[in-house]
């Protein structure tokens, strides 16, 4: 399964996210819904680097599937309006295929 956790601080701004794990929805380099989520999450760390100001540190682990990206000052208006749209794929893709292969956390931290 992969989750994926949006983190906001105590003023609803986000922090930060994570994505981790395997759909397991199909064989390596057939998973739709692994491909899906990774494109969403990785289309959107390349897009807040791209079009906006916001400072990210993004560490990754391949072998593991997993990918934490951190805001150290909280992400700018921008890049929180990349992230809901995002989020709005994630919600997207776990209606469509099922909570199963993968779920949405957002949590305060």
């Amino acid at each position: 399964m992969v989750s994926v956790i949006a983190m906001k601080n105590r003023k609803k701004e986000y922090v930060g996210f994570t994505c981790s794990g395997h759909a397991g929805y199909d064989e390596y380099g057939k998973d739709i819904v692994c491909a899906a989520l990774s494109m969403l999450v990785i289309n959107t760390v390349n897009a807040i680097d791209a079009l906006t100001d916001c400072k990210l540190t993004v560490t990754t682990d391949e072998a593991d599937g997993e990918m934490k990206v951190i805001f150290p000052d909280a992400a700018s208006k921008e890049a929180a309006l990349l992230i809901d749209a995002m989020l709005l794929g994630i919600r997207g893709v776990i209606e469509e295929y099922g909570s199963a292969y993968a779920e949405l956390i957002i949590k305060e931290v």
